[in-house]
């Protein structure tokens, strides 16, 4: 079977920021990993989450996006789901050993494997923040 990957796209509640973790060779990345044996995508995303941020995640019902990627030639591509949690800013934030957390201004670039997800994640915190404002009136 193909690997599957589960990560969070987490915002803060004026979707400004999002928490990324540094990965040693892929930069800045959302908090994510391999969805294991008996377990579902969404399970791997909250599991991922609370192991590279101490954080809890409660999951927006759908995933905001699905990708396919390979990460080197030599391996099978992976295929990914991009689940988002919003999350209080003001609770601390631990990262695992190595590979630290931290929150990132979505105005700011940040250095990470795959380029085109920089844009992808802000829109969707755009359009997020946008519906959420909107049905607070």
């Amino acid at each position: 079977m193909d690997p599957i990957a589960a990560e969070v796209w987490a915002f803060e509640e004026t979707f400004q920021y999002v928490l990324l973790v540094k990965h040693r060779w892929r930069g800045w990345v959302p908090p994510g990993g391999t969805v294991e044996p008996g377990e579902t995508p969404r399970e791997a995303a909250v599991r991922e989450f609370r192991e590279e941020t101490s954080l809890k995640a409660d999951l927006l019902e759908l995933p905001a996006a699905v990708t396919v990627r390979s990460y080197r030639s030599d391996w099978t591509p992976t295929l990914g789901l991009s689940y988002v949690a919003v999350v209080d800013r003001a609770v601390s934030v631990v990262g695992e050993p190595h590979q630290p957390a931290a929150w990132m201004p979505l105005a700011q670039d940040w250095s990470g494997f795959f380029p085109e997800d920089r844009p992808r994640i802000r829109n969707y915190a755009r359009q997020l923040g946008s519906r959420r404002a909107g049905s607070a009136t």
